[in-house]
């Protein structure tokens, strides 16, 4: 079972995204007199919840979720919603226990349940991992697949520095005379190459695939030693998912769509990879991070941490929620 609901900061606005392993969907929220509902985003319905709605949660989960969230104040506090939400945790002992957790919580969110389309509570888990990938800094024989870094020609035109209405949105392309175009879409940046850095050489088109899919991971390089990539940037092309296009060929069944069973698939049709990735225009940038033992590092440029950090759409979770997620590990638990 999936039970979301979460916390907002009111005015409604967009929030770092943290989950507490129990699902409720959190937004943060300074309490007005009246409360606020924040609007729904299309075929997401919000209904505003007691504290008393929430599943029970571990003393440790609650901690350790706490500590991720707060951990994401270093770029939230510039925020005009967040910030003080950040100034007022930064008051909060450096490691609370859990009753101040709850006290702190209490007194600064609003908690909202989260149903989708039709009502339901349910809805499906899926997780992220950090890839590692054998490769190179220099093309070799079997590494000779690149991942490219940030194009020169490669135009962002942040939207919302014109129009404040569409903060967030930006438009990608490049320079053709006076007249901004879209920028290579994957499929011809695949079978032309890029006049970009490369970062690394991969050996197998379908890695550089996943490693863009993930948005980060690791290379391998010959020495044993390991280089860390993530997202730096993208072509500004839709992203439509490889998995989708191989159940509408009818080469896999949905239910049975999986990163292996595609690779699978992959191994087994060489000769329809490049048809395959094709299907997909969006083609992700990257750059080198600092290797650390920290998780990589998310949309919010902090390190994810495990079991606490959730990948949210902002067209219907601000980023910087706290979510409060009820669901099955992998292992059960």
């Amino acid at each position: 079972m999936v039970l979301l609901m979460m916390f907002s900061l009111k005015p409604w606005s967009r929030g770092l995204a943290l989950a507490l392993p129990l699902a409720v969907l959190l937004t943060a929220c300074d309490k007005p007199d009246k409360p606020v509902t924040p609007p729904a985003a299309p075929h997401t319905t919000y209904t505003q919840a007691s504290w008393e709605a929430l599943p029970a949660v571990s003393d440790a989960d609650l901690q350790a979720g706490f500590a991720a969230w707060r951990s994401a104040c270093v770029r939230l506090k510039a925020d005009a919603v967040w910030g003080p939400t950040c100034a007022a945790a930064a008051s909060v002992a450096v490691a609370p226990d859990a009753t101040q957790i709850r006290t702190f919580l209490q007194g600064q969110l609003q908690v909202y349940s989260l149903r989708a389309d039709g009502g339901s509570a349910d809805g499906l888990i899926t997780g992220y991992y950090e890839p590692v990938y054998p490769g190179s800094l220099t093309r070799t024989a079997t590494a000779n697949v690149p991942v490219y870094g940030i194009p020169d020609d490669l135009i962002v035109v942040n939207l919302d520095s014109i129009y404040p209405e569409l903060k967030g949105k930006r438009l990608r392309g490049r320079l053709e005379g006076r007249v901004l175009k879209p920028y290579d879409d994957a499929a011809t940046i695949n079978a032309q190459g890029l006049n970009a850095p490369v970062i690394a050489w991969l050996t197998d088109p379908m890695d550089v695939q996943f490693l863009q899919i993930q948005g980060s991971g690791r290379v391998r390089l010959e020495d044993g030693s390991q280089l860390r990539l993530g997202y730096a940037d993208q072509n500004g092309r839709p992203y439509r998912a490889i998995g989708r296009w191989l159940v509408e060929q009818g080469e896999l069944k949905k239910e049975d769509v999986t990163m292996g069973s595609i690779a699978a698939w992959a191994k087994a049709h060489p000769e329809r990879v490049s048809e395959l990735l094709a299907s997909n225009p969006s083609y992700v940038f990257f750059g080198r991070n600092p290797d650390s033992n920290e998780g990589p590092r998310g949309s919010l440029n902090v390190p994810l941490t495990p079991g606490y950090s959730v990948a949210i759409d902002r067209k219907v979770i601000p980023l910087g929620s706290l979510l409060w997620l009820s669901t099955t590990r992998p292992d059960g638990s």
